[in-house]
């Protein structure tokens, strides 16, 4: 039996009003947003001189994760801020302007600098803001007062400044400073290998978020409380995840090259974790850890309430 015309009538009316409605717009993106740009240890993925599984098979597949790097874009300034200048600038910079909807930025890519300290993974990408490069004009590079003077007093870095690409504006550790209004930065001290500079992570506080970032630490345990003081009033937790649990460098001595072990962080803020899930993210990740390589232990950390960061990920500040 076919349905009566009557019948179908305000099911086809209802069809039309729906398609000439006009499409809801779509949300209007935060004020302030962090993304991240990288997640590897200073020597990325693939690893210069590595040939074990986890590096050929990168390179087999094309697989390319960049050192830790951190973006912010503040659309009420029209500004945006990169943490850490890598070896990977131009593609974490370029990775910016992608996910923050930028362009037309020419020779002023980014607005500030901040930089933690002179290991090759944080600071070596200042040389492409020189006159060979990009030949920024007085680009504000934010540094410790030790770091602004071994960049001032050694080639090729003391060019930069001697030519104004580079403005650096040395902070006090400890005391908040605002790269614009609206954003505010706070450096603080960590334990590290302080061959040329000390060491620092920053705190990000933005409108609505409160997040920290900590890629390279000696280990919790060096300075009492540590950890905990750096927590302290921070939503969103980035953390130095280079090695797992130390299984994955046999034969070399991990005293050289101190970092805190995942497993070990991982037990320490276990209660924060189950608490608020997400909240402390892993990045700084060496080559061979195996939380890059394994996803059924991602899901294990996961699980405990844990993150490792992934490049791309965005959230508002």
């Amino acid at each position: 039996m076919r349905p009566s015309p009557l019948r179908i009538l305000p099911f086809l009316l209802a069809w039309l009003v729906a398609c000439a409605a006009p499409p809801v717009p779509a949300p209007a993106p935060p004020a302030c947003e962090l993304f991240v740009l990288g997640t590897a240890q200073d020597g990325g993925l693939p690893h210069l001189g590595c040939e074990k599984p986890c590096c050929a098979g990168a390179r087999a597949t094309g697989r390319v994760l960049h050192p830790a790097c951190l973006g912010l874009v503040d659309r009420r300034a029209g500004k945006l801020l990169l943490v850490e200048a890598t070896p990977a600038v131009e593609q974490q910079v370029a990775m910016l302007h992608g996910l923050a909807g930028v362009t037309g930025r020419g020779r002023r890519p980014v607005d500030a600098v901040l930089v933690s300290h002179a290991h090759v993974g944080h600071y070596l990408g200042l040389a492409w803001f020189g006159r060979e490069v990009a030949a920024t004009q007085d680009l504000p590079v934010h540094c410790s007062a030790r770091l602004g003077g071994f960049l001032r007093g050694n080639g090729p870095w003391r060019q930069l400044v001697d030519l104004r690409q580079i403005e650096l504006r040395e902070f006090t550790i400890g005391a908040p400073f605002e790269p614009w209004p609206g954003v505010t930065v706070t450096a603080l001290a960590v334990p590290h290998r302080d061959e040329y500079s000390d060491t620092v992570g920053f705190v990000l506080r933005g409108p609505q978020r409160t997040v920290l970032f900590v890629p390279d630490v000696d280990g919790w345990e060096r300075e009492p409380g540590l950890l905990e003081r750096l927590l302290d009033g921070v939503d969103v937790a980035y953390l130095d995840g280079t090695f797992f649990d130390g299984s994955e460098l046999p034969g070399r001595n991990l005293a050289e090259i101190r970092h805190p072990l995942m497993v070990r962080t991982m037990a320490r803020l276990a209660a924060r974790a189950a608490a608020r899930p997400g909240s402390i993210r892993f990045l700084h990740m060496n080559h061979t850890n195996p939380a890059l390589h394994d996803p059924a232990l991602r899901a294990r950390i996961a699980a405990a309430g844990f993150a490792v960061a992934e490049p791309g990920e965005r959230l508002s500040l």
